[in-house]
């Protein structure tokens, strides 16, 4: 079933969010605290790279030695294309090009991963695939191993409830869960790669009390994305909105993810 246009809503006695999709859960009990058109598939961008992330750290091998190709960087050309300024030519372990693939959200590095641990890209969406299908994400499908709209607008899409399935599956591995909750990575200069610093694309990372991670995404098709998870009160809270209003802001979906915490906090 392809992806399915419903208009935005406001839903009332709910939280002040205006978004095309939510859903918002106790990490721990998986227990729903509120959700809007849990199962209407939408295009989710870069918060595919979470599937992504999940792949390479299932199996492992995370030492393993990375080469930055040209076809990497010409890669990241594209128009949209996020990047986390890898530079041809430098090697670097998969372990540091998750945190360029996560923090910055860098194309680049999940091209290099996918390449390496399909082998091959179209291997690598394979396994993505499989492995939403193991975790019971029926209403999920991936075109790409990074949310990009090739090769159409909708080819990779997913539901806020499936995508909640997908963030806790993420959330149990303490090297994800670090990335994910860091600012600010720095990588020092060594023989084999440049100095890079990769700054944290979802702003609630040091701005809300208690924010633990994930992911954004936002291309012209998903709109304004945030996969999220928030402590406070002794309670852990995950939760997604897709396309945030207005879509004009690129912050729309950090504003909608804030509001909706607060309400849910704030309720308890």
């Amino acid at each position: 079933m392809p992806f399915q246009p419903v208009g935005p809503a406001v839903v009332p006695l709910g939280p002040p969010i205006s978004v095309l999709g939510a859903d918002l859960a106790n990490a721990t009990t998986a227990g729903q605290v509120w959700g809007q058109d849990l199962d209407v598939r939408r295009p989710m961008g870069s918060i595919t790279k979470v599937m992504t992330a999940l792949v390479v750290l299932q199996e492992g091998d995370l030492s393993r030695k990375i080469k930055v190709t040209k076809a990497a960087v010409r890669y990241v050309s594209r128009d949209g294309a996020s990047s986390a300024g890898l530079l041809q030519g430098d090697v670097l372990t998969a372990r540091q090009l998750l945190a360029a693939m996560l923090i910055p959200s860098g194309c680049d590095a999940a091209y290099l991963l996918a390449t390496a641990y399909g082998p091959g890209r179209p291997a690598f969406i394979a396994k993505m695939n499989a492995t939403a299908a193991q975790l019971g994400m029926t209403s999920t499908h991936f075109t790409s191993f990074d949310g990009m709209p090739y090769p159409t607008e909708h080819s990779t899409y997913s539901t806020p409830a499936d995508l909640l399935t997908l963030g806790m599956a993420a959330m149990k591995y303490p090297l994800f869960r670090a990335i994910v909750a860091r600012r600010l990575d720095r990588l020092p200069a060594t023989a084999g790669h440049h100095r890079y610093a990769w700054r944290q694309t979802n702003q609630l990372i040091g701005s809300y009390q208690g924010a633990l991670g994930i992911k954004t995404g936002d291309t012209k098709a998903a709109g304004n994305c945030l996969l999220f998870e928030a402590r406070r009160h002794g309670v852990t809270l995950i939760g997604v909105v897709l396309h945030a209003s207005p879509t004009s802001n690129p912050g729309s979906a950090i504003v909608a993810a804030r509001r909706l915490l607060n309400w849910a906090f704030g309720s308890r």
